[in-house]
């Protein structure tokens, strides 16, 4: 049986591995060649419905398919019922 405490650190950890991980993705972003171009996408979903931009067409299908595997996760974790 998992006790309460050790969840509360293993969130803890994991919280701090993600600012450890923001703080290595910004530095390696900010150490790397400068080429001019940027390339964006995202995705909001709001409930079924999905929202997506993007200014490169490789992006778009990107976040498509993201969004695609959101919304399935999301179908399999809150809608489906345990028979």
């Amino acid at each position: 049986m998992i006790k309460g405490s050790s969840i509360i650190i293993a969130g803890i950890i994991a919280i701090f591995i993600g600012f450890i991980l923001i703080f290595i993705g910004t530095f390696l972003q900010g150490t790397a060649s400068k080429t001019g171009e940027v390339k964006t996408g995202g995705v909001i979903l709001i409930g079924p419905i999905p929202i997506i931009f993007g200014n490169d067409t490789g992006s778009i299908i990107t976040v498509v398919i993201l969004a695609i595997i959101l919304m399935i996760l999301a179908y399999f974790l809150f809608y489906r019922t345990l028979a």
